[in-house]
């Protein structure tokens, strides 16, 4: 019975135990079938491969990435799902089901690219944003021969009022939203900040390197940048390497540039032919049978070529770039040109999972410019006669340095004898350090460090006219510049609930030393041979010929604290609020430190409820913002001291039987002077329809300016040293209304029309210069000088009037003899010369409207854009014109055709007057690019485009100068005076590829 009970009991061990394997080869078999191994390749809407693609179980942490093809492999279940997913790229979600081979097109997150800003010490999604500010991304950027980065914004900016001649080595004149200082240069430029490195040089970058730029318009967004933000505010950011991409990619063109318009001057038979009309006759010496055309002489088809080559690569914890830029800029006038080359690297890399970020970014920009005397070559090539040649029988320039009038130079000789070179090397190199060290918290450290070494050398050959009878005269200034900039901060971002909050935190610290070096000018050479070079081979006769450059160096420091807090409720309500305070060594001991406040609060209104009944409205945001910032640029250390220095007048005394330079006291000191403060108030409205097929915003601002500086306040000599002294006293007023629209007018599955238009007007007025100690009623500017005009002035800045105000003699026609007559302050006619008070204000050269409007055209792989830009409103002083018309002075000086009406009793018609005040008003079409995208089946090429580019193809204006794009900076805006570099008409090709 007891074996019975054991032969039971091992039977039913070995059948559960026979049971338990089949199970578990079950199992096994179960677990087999469900888990499969997927591959696959994901590729772009190109259809090219996208590689570091992350590939992933949803729900797992785990997972993998595509390789350099664009591949994968990863195990998975039947019931997984796998997302794939890139920065910059609309994730997707792919089920397995029962398939083993999984292919994924990526769609780029166009819309979250957009939405991003950078604002100052960090990004905002554009949704949040509760200030003025634009955005303009790469593809957006104007093309054609780019000199200087801020011509890519020429015309895309709703308030940003960007002037440029054809000059190859002129910066543009930037304004924003109208001048609001008594200041010139820096002052009224917009500040500029390079990769988070406030101050950083423009001139560093190449467009090509450039990735998007945000435009801070009001003080609610600027004044975290504190004294040097009034201008507004441009952030500049550098093309980086996306994660998990190797890159490799080239940009070039080749243009040809052609004057756009000429004067239409006399030839030389048409000018004896006046003369003979009019019973004249030429000086033999001025007349030896030639017809020179001086225009077409000075005046040639300029070449451009630009060539960028760059690469870079980003894995999961660390990512790279270098590029290379090349620009050779030959000018349409003889010698003159820019030559630029621009290296650019970086290197970020993660450590401690990501914890701690270092980064390191070296920008170098090496340039060399040739120029001319562009002061004398532009008018003589206009005013000298066309009846002598350029050169006498021995190869010697023609002179007659007895002539009077204008035009006494031969302008050929202006250029062929006088070398003006400048080396420019600039050299940034920023550092910065990253610590995650709590989630949502985050500590940022930079250190940057900027060279600018500035070599200016010139020659006055012993032909030159310019410097006569000094057997040529050299000029070497070698002056270095640095800054270098130390800035911490701590970012907060954390998210509970409806509620978010983000907090900034920082420290900065600045030193900029400037004019370190040294220049001398001396003369008297054996030859011409060594140009300005050695100058120990110089043999002056008198030690006055040697001259010294006398910019002082100086020492600037900047330490600030800043803070801003950012909240949002429930993604509807927002508020932000920010303060800077800055403490300046440039100003007075009572005055060194300015606090910037600056708030705002936006509604999403679009969040709310009521608006799903609207569908029509996708988009819907009212902002409203107030904030004080500075303008502290443009200052050395020693703006508030006393300085002594040598006076003008008497240079040299005898000191114990030796000469010494004469010291005296040159600035007045003013220990309370301080920045000047501009305080903004703006309300907009951003706006989407049609499910934001049609985006938009609308602004309304106050630009308040106070405490301006002026430099020439009268002060008793009884409590000052000298007469005049540098004070905070003026004010200037800017209202504008700035609206910007982007469209996608038309979308197909082959075609797209994208259009932008935008439009601004602002409205610009002195409101007072003076105060109860400083009293001043206006301020002339614009001394223009010409024939018996001499310290006249053309121009005033007066409390009720427009910076850029025209105070000329009022122009009352011919009288019976055809000679120009004037009304002067008695309301009298008089045929003669007026008084200088005799002046009446004549309108100013602020326009009314700035406006453009951009445009896109996609059919499949071809692209169209255009830009038409242009302002209305302004008025322009054509005093070339004025200088030009002198009928009675033919005998001396060329004379164009809008003269021949003119007659030659008239002795006075060249005076300047409100006469030659004209509109400036026009509508240019800027550029337009023919495009055409190659995307070869080859898988090492993503893309070649192919492209032609016309700049400056036309100009609607009734302006009769050379064009109506004058210079819009500084204190005489909207003036052409002789010295207009021509505007050009460009045509390139270009081909861009990505590898």
């Amino acid at each position: 019975m007891k074996k019975m009970y054991k032969l039971i009991y091992f039977t039913e061990v070995c059948r559960l135990q026979g049971l338990l394997i089949m199970l578990m080869l079950f199992s096994v078999n179960v677990i087999a079938q469900n888990t499969q191994n997927i591959s696959g390749r994901v590729v772009d809407e190109t259809n090219q491969p996208i590689p570091g693609v992350t590939v992933r179980i949803k729900g797992s942490t785990g997972g993998t990435s595509t390789n350099l093809d664009g591949n994968y492999n990863i195990s998975a279940k039947s019931s997984n799902v796998l997302v794939f997913s890139m920065l910059g790229s609309i994730s997707k979600e792919v089920s397995v089901g029962n398939q083993t081979r999984i292919n994924v097109t990526l769609m780029p997150d166009n819309q979250n690219l957009k939405d991003v800003v950078v604002i100052g010490y960090g990004t905002a999604n554009k949704k949040d944003v509760t200030g003025a500010v634009t955005s303009i991304k790469s593809e957006e950027f104007n093309q054609g021969v780019m000199v200087n980065p801020a011509q890519l914004l020429q015309g895309k900016v709703a308030g940003l009022n960007v002037t440029k001649s054809g000059d190859p080595n002129a910066k543009p004149s930037t304004i924003l939203r109208g001048p609001s200082t008594l200041r010139e240069g820096a002052a009224q430029e917009p500040f500029y900040v390079i990769d988070g490195v406030p101050g950083a040089s423009i001139d560093l970058l190449a467009p090509a390197d450039i990735e998007n730029i945000d435009i801070l318009k009001d003080a609610s967004s600027t004044a975290i940048y504190g004294s040097r933000a009034a201008n507004g505010v441009i952030i500049v950011t550098t093309k980086r390497s996306k994660s998990g991409q190797a890159r490799l990619s080239y940009s070039g063109y080749a243009a040809v540039e052609k004057v756009s318009k000429k004067y239409d001057m006399l030839s030389a038979p048409e000018l004896r032919q006046y003369l003979v009309d009019n019973k004249q006759t030429l000086n033999p010496v001025d007349d030896d049978g030639s017809d020179t055309n001086w225009q077409s002489l000075l005046e040639r088809t300029g070449y451009s070529q630009n060539h960028n080559l760059s690469y870079g690569g980003a894995g999961q914890s660390s990512d790279y770039g270098a590029s290379v830029n090349y620009l050779d800029n030959k000018g349409i006038l003889k010698n003159t040109s820019l030559r630029r080359t621009v290296v650019r690297a970086y290197l970020n890399e993660k450590f401690f999972n990501d914890r701690l970020k270092l980064g390191l970014t070296i920008t170098n920009s090496n340039s060399k410019s040739s120029d001319i005397n562009q002061s004398q070559a532009l008018p003589n090539m206009l005013f000298f006669l066309p009846t002598v040649s350029p050169f006498n029988t021995d190869g010697t320039y023609k002179e007659n340095y007895n002539r009077i009038g204008s035009g006494t130079r031969n302008p050929l000789s202006i250029v062929d004898n006088n070398i003006f070179d400048n080396l420019n090397n600039k050299t940034l190199i920023n550092g910065m350090v990253q610590v995650n060290i709590i989630d949502g918290l985050r500590f940022t450290a930079s250190i940057s460090s900027q060279r600018d070494q500035n070599s200016y050398s010139s020659y006055l050959n012993s032909q030159s006219g310019l410097a006569r009878g000094v057997n040529g005269q050299a000029q070497k200034i070698d002056i270095l510049n640095k800054s270098q900039v130390l800035e911490g901060y701590f970012n907060y971002d954390k998210t509970f609930g409806k509620h978010s909050l983000k907090l900034l935190g920082g420290y900065s610290w600045q030193e900029d030393r400037t004019n370190d070096g040294f220049g001398v000018r001396t003369q008297n050479f054996s030859n011409d041979n060594l140009s300005y070079n050695n100058l120990f081979l110089s043999n002056p006769s008198l030690l006055s010929q040697i001259a010294f450059n006398d910019a002082p160096i100086s020492t600037l420091r900047l330490i600030s604290y800043y803070g801003r807090v950012q909240y949002n409720y429930n993604e509807k309500y927002l508020f932000q609020a920010s303060l800077r305070d800055d403490g300046s060594s440039a100003f007075g001991k009572n005055n060194r430190w300015g606090l910037f406040p600056a708030v705002s609060a936006g509604w999403r209104i679009i969040g709310e409820d009521f608006m799903k009944t609207v569908p029509v409205i996708s988009d819907l945001k009212l902002r409203a913002g107030y904030g004080v910032s500075g303008n502290s640029l443009g200052f050395d250390a020693f703006s508030s001291l006393l300085i002594y220095g040598t006076l003008s007048g008497s240079n040299k005394f005898l000191n114990n039987g030796n000469i010494s330079n004469a010291i005296g006291p040159v600035r007045n000191p003013n220990p309370d002077l301080k920045w000047e403060s501009t305080a903004t108030t703006n309300i907009g409205l951003d706006f989407g329809l049609f499910k934001d097929r049609i985006t938009g915003s609308v602004d309304f601002y106050v630009k308040k300016t106070s405490d301006l500086i002026y430099d020439r306040y009268e002060v008793s000599t009884t409590q000052f040293f000298l007469p005049t002294i540098t004070a905070n006293v003026g004010k200037i007023k800017n209202t504008g209304v700035e609206f910007s629209l982007n469209a996608v007018a038309v979308k197909t599955d082959n075609f797209k029309w994208t259009t932008s238009p935008n439009i601004a007007h602002n409205k610009n007025v002195v409101e007072t210069l003076s105060d109860d100690f400083y009293k001043i009623d206006l301020i002339r500017t614009a001394s223009l000088g010409g024939q018996g005009q001499s310290g006249n002035f053309s121009q005033i800045i007066q409390p009720g009037y427009a910076l850029g105000t025209f105070n000329l003699w009022n122009y009352a026609g011919k009288n019976a003899s055809g000679v120009s007559t004037y009304i002067n302050a008695a309301g009298q006619t008089i045929a003669t010369q007026p008084l200088t008070t005799d002046a009446k204000i004549a309108g100013d050269a602020q326009p009314k409207l700035i406006y453009g409007w951009a445009n896109r055209f996609n059919y499949k792989n071809w692209d169209l854009n255009f830009l038409v830009r242009g302002v209305l409103g302004n008025k322009i002083l054509n005093a070339t014109k004025a200088s030009l018309n002198n009928p009675a002075g033919a005998k001396n000086q060329n004379i164009p055709r809008f003269t021949l009406g003119e007659s030659f009793n008239d002795n006075i018609a060249y005076l300047i007057s409100d006469r030659f005040i004209e509109s400036g008003s026009y509508l240019r079409l800027d550029n337009a690019t023919l495009g055409y995208t190659i995307r070869p089946k080859n898988p090492s090429i993503k893309a070649i485009r192919l492209y032609v580019t016309a700049n400056n193809l036309f100009v609607i204006t009734n302006y009769t100068g050379i064009d109506p794009e004058i210079n819009i900076g500084g204190l005489t805006p909207g003036i052409d005076n002789n010295n207009y570099y021509p505007k050009t008409r460009t045509f390139s090709f270009g081909v861009t590829a990505s590898f």
